[in-house]
């Protein structure tokens, strides 16, 4: 037994621990015929640094992982990292700009070489800082995806799905960065509300016999125009669609049609929208439901959103060449001259930027590869509702569903150079061959027909949607795909749960034949403590390698372990962290009293034999904590999980057992103590592994770490009878310490207490812990009689009603008066409160955090007055 340092450091022990379980492979021990448990991590952005999600996210996975660890399982924590195409791209990209090097310069195969040399040195940072966390993955098998693997999986399925006529290539509109020239996904863009204009134009009757009122926040797609939409049943335009009148467009005099269509609202404006199906997403679709084919609609944008002809020809040449700022400004002056433009009104108006790029994305219309997921979509739907797959909480399956019953063709392709790209070879005649190999292509082409490689690549996520199978290698036959597909279970963040989840749900019935995980469960965001969301221009994002210097990351762990609710965002402020290091700090004194007093390491995993009531007691505490504990993991309750075991080591264990046993360490409470404190640190490793795997071997010899010790199992009986009594004990201790506290007595006073004719159950109670409820109660004497003279304070314990003699101890009069002053003041406080609450102006006008501050305030001076109103009643 090494006795312990009397100071609590984590980082004196966080790095040698975590070294000592990966050098030595206990993140997955060889278990070959033990049941197989499966987890796969959510792979970070290669280019990624740890943020509060991600430590939320692997905090949780990790708790999972080792207690499955430790009941034996051959537990698998999936982790690699993803190539991340864009963020990756750009950062090479402006490295190398910063030396004077650009991109189109050196080629795609010499920028292909600077990212890979990039990634041998710095990429992969946040593996770095998972282990700082405590993320027991599966480091000797760590995947990237676009290791060799990796990247023949991701080709077979891609050359799969177009053999099975569900991927094809097409013109759509797509999300565009104009600075990074490429579609991006939804999730890479964000939407920015931005002071803007509202432009209400005036669009003549070809017939000149009137005119339509259209409104748009975009006046210079006005120039890609193809219609003008009014509803059906608006009856100020049904004669217009039944003679098919057209309007003659400003600038361009192009004519438009006047076509019906749901799209447009009857009740705003003038009830007639702008169509222009090749620059915005709604009007796509409705120029789609009029029998637009996408190859005839109009485009008015190159790559990098500057004007450009469109095909019948009609922009003027003065536009030709200008950005969409300045475009805008000149059209605008144009419509103006021309009498178009009948009025401009101040807007906040909802704008697309990209993520990275920060420049405002273009709904464009251009040939990308897409794949027909209706069919993947009916399959996985179809495993939710049969509960193959279940989603925690419930709550989530609503969103789930909706999403898969109303899933659009995905677009997988990317205009990057860094990526998967895409198997498929063209002629010279346009025609498409995709195959796995340019052989196979070639094959298929014929002899000597030059082929061209697509230059696209395939999106992010197209990849990432393979994690669970292709991680284990498919499409080879392995023996680790056999034992680990599906997965047990997937912990993903809300935000992506059609972006990753639902992908994997379908390529992995699709591809597997079996759903990716049995269970789902979605996290929400980590927020500050105030409740805002996390970004860097609030300036409030929480760093969690500065709280793991800090506090320890067995506290970070913790916290959000704690935190998390289902169906909840958590709150996080850095108070919570900090008191889940002083709950750290309390479990290592409390080892250091133990080892002081004799204990070491237990010499059973079953629970031992006892005869006093406080051993028994805490016996049957530890099997009741294990049980409230099992339930709490069976059904993903990570705060309960937290709760039941915190509880149970900061007050059951360390407030109460501790000073109970004080100065009584006979062989038995040794016995028991150090076999109840291994059960301690077993139940604590998965939420906080690192103090409890040094305490684990301060106690002495051990046969193995802790990370591989046996989940408990204690088949221990519950002792009805002595778990009555030490509650007793303990509820007759507080009441007497509450009393003293209330009434200003003395520590140093020591007490007589009367108990008036008690039941022979007290009596025998009394006898048996009196020396125990003497110590911790601070009392001269226990007296089995009434106490006849004045001036006593009272305690009722089960019924019956204790009496503390204070005449002597402290003035009577003077505590009489303090606590009816103290009243009087904190009820006026209190109703003060109370009436600003009920204030409806207040509860409207004040900040949220003014009102929730008062009703905080209110609810302690509630509790202050029902204090002191107590004390003054122990005083009769």
């Amino acid at each position: 037994m090494s006795e312990l340092p009397k100071t609590f450091d984590p980082a004196a022990i966080e790095q040698r621990w975590y070294e000592h379980w990966e050098s030595r492979g206990l993140f997955r021990p060889d278990r070959p015929d033990a049941q197989p448990w499966t987890i796969v991590m959510p792979p970070p952005n290669v280019t990624g640094s740890l943020h509060i999600g991600h430590a939320l996210d692997d905090t949780l996975q990790d708790v999972l992982t080792r207690r499955e660890r430790m009941r034996g399982k051959d537990a698998l924590w999936v982790v690699g990292t993803d190539h991340a195409g864009i963020a990756t791209q750009m950062v090479v990209e402006r490295n190398l700009e910063s030396q004077g090097v650009k991109r189109a310069e050196i080629g795609r195969e010499a920028f292909l070489e600077h990212i890979w040399e990039w990634k041998a040195q710095s990429g992969g940072a946040i593996t770095r800082q998972l282990r700082r966390l405590g993320a027991s993955c599966d480091w000797a098998h760590e995947r990237f995806t676009m290791d060799e693997g990796f990247c023949r999986a991701v080709t077979k399925v891609f050359v799969e799905l177009y053999r099975r006529r569900l991927a094809y290539r097409d013109k759509r509109l797509v999300n565009w960065d104009p600075r990074f020239q490429t579609a991006i996904s939804d999730l890479e863009v964000e939407t920015r509300e931005v002071q803007g204009k509202f432009w209400h134009l005036k669009y003549p009757l070809e017939d000149g016999s009137g005119a339509i009122r259209v409104a748009t926040t975009r006046p210079e797609t006005m120039l890609a125009d193809m219609a003008v939409a009014v509803h059906p049943q608006d009856q100020r335009y049904c004669e217009l669609v039944s003679r098919k009148a057209k309007v003659r467009q400003p600038i361009t005099g192009r004519l438009l049609p006047i076509i019906p269509d749901e799209h447009a609202d009857p009740e705003l404006g003038s009830g007639a929208v702008k169509i222009t199906p090749g620059h915005d997403f709604n009007d796509f679709e409705v120029g789609r439901r009029a029998g637009i084919a996408a190859r005839d609609m109009l485009n008015m944008f190159d790559a990098q959103a500057f004007v450009v002809q469109t095909q019948d020809g009609l922009i003027p040449a003065e536009l030709l060449g200008l950005s969409r700022e300045v475009a805008r400004k000149r059209v605008v002056e144009l419509l103006e001259a021309e009498g178009a433009l009948e009025r401009v009104e101040d807007r906040v108006i909802p704008t697309p930027y990209g993520d990275r790029s920060g420049v405002v994305i273009e709904p464009w219309l251009t040939d990308q590869w897409y794949v027909d997921v209706k069919p993947l979509a009916e399959r996985a739907f179809a495993a939710t509702t049969s509960g193959e797959i279940r989603i925690v909480p419930e709550t989530w399956a609503k969103t789930w569903f909706h999403w898969l019953e109303n899933i659009q063709p995905w677009c997988v392709s990317r205009q990057l150079w860094w990526g998967h790209r895409i198997p498929a070879w063209f002629d010279s005649g346009g025609n498409i061959f995709v195959a796995e190999t340019l052989d196979e292509a070639q094959q298929q082409a014929g002899p000597g027909v030059p082929l061209r490689q697509e230059e696209d690549v395939l999106d992010t996520w197209f990849s990432s949607a393979l994690w669970p199978f292709a991680t284990l290698g498919w499409p080879e036959e392995t023996h680790d795909l056999k034992r680990h597909y599906p997965n047990d279970v997937l912990i993903s963040g809300f935000d992506i749960i059609f972006f990753w989840d639902a992908r994997m749900a379908m390529q992995g019935l699709e591809f597997m034949g079996e759903v990716p995980w049995r269970t789902l469960y979605l996290h929400g965001l980590v927020r500050d403590a105030k409740g805002q969301k996390m970004s860097k221009s609030k300036g409030n994002t929480v760093d969690p390698l500065g709280l793991i210097d800090r506090y320890g990351a067995d506290a970070l762990r913790f916290t959000l372990a704690a935190m998390e609710s289902q169906g909840r965002d958590i709150k996080l402020d850095e108070k919570r962290v900090e008191g889940y290091r002083n709950f750290a700090t309390k479990l290592w004194n409390a080892a250091r009293f133990l080892q002081m007093n004799g204990v070491g390491a237990s010499q059973s995993i079953a629970a031992p034999d006892a005869a006093l009531p406080v051993n028994r007691w805490i016996i049957g505490a530890v099997v009741d904590t294990l049980a409230k504990l099992d339930r709490a993991f069976d059904e993903l309750r990570f705060d309960e999980m937290a709760d039941a075991i915190y509880h149970f080591v900061w007050g059951t264990f360390c407030d109460w057992y501790v000073e109970l046993i004080k100065g009584a360490f006979d062989e038995e409470t040794r016995t028991v103590a150090a076999w109840t404190f291994d059960q301690i640190l077993v139940m604590l490793h998965p939420f906080i592994p690192f103090v409890t795997e040094e305490l684990w071997n301060a106690f002495g010899e051990r046969p193995y770490e802790l990370i591989l010790a046996k989940w408990p199992a204690p088949e221990a009986e519950r002792d009805p009878r002595a778990k009555a009594e030490i509650e007793w004990l303990i509820e007759l201790v507080s009441e007497i310490r509450s009393a003293r506290t209330e009434l200003n007595v003395p520590p140093s006073a020591k007490l007589h207490l009367f108990a008036a004719n008690p039941p022979d159950e007290t009596v025998s109670r009394l006898d048996r812990q009196r020396s125990m409820v003497s110590r911790l109660a601070r009392l001269e004497s226990i007296q089995l009689s009434s106490f006849d003279g004045s001036g006593a304070a009272q305690v009722v314990v089960g019924g019956i009603t204790f009496a503390l003699p204070l005449e002597g101890v402290i003035d009577l009069q003077a505590e009489r008066s303090r606590l009816s002053k103290a009243l009087s003041a904190a009820e006026k406080e209190r109703d003060s409160l109370a009436a600003r609450l009920a204030n409806p102006a207040f509860a409207e006008r004040a900040r949220p955090e003014a009102v929730e501050k008062a009703r905080a305030d209110h609810d302690a001076k509630t509790a202050e007055a029902e204090r002191y109103r107590a004390a003054l009643e122990r005083l009769g």
